[in-house]
């Protein structure tokens, strides 16, 4: 199952820098994981300093 990251995400693109398959990218609101191509390794989890990021 994918991460996805909630409202409480501030855009600040931690998480996209850390994403070793470029699954993260800026959306209307906050940033989106594109489900299908994240592989679950948890590296956006571990740097969003709002711990928005679930899995």
């Amino acid at each position: 199952m994918a991460y996805k990251i909630t409202d409480e995400c501030i855009s600040c693109g931690s998480c996209a820098g850390e994403c070793p398959v470029g699954a993260i990218s800026e959306g209307a609101n906050h940033f989106e994981i594109d489900a299908d191509a994240c592989l679950d390794c948890g590296a956006c989890q571990a740097t969003c300093p709002t711990n928005a990021i679930e899995a």
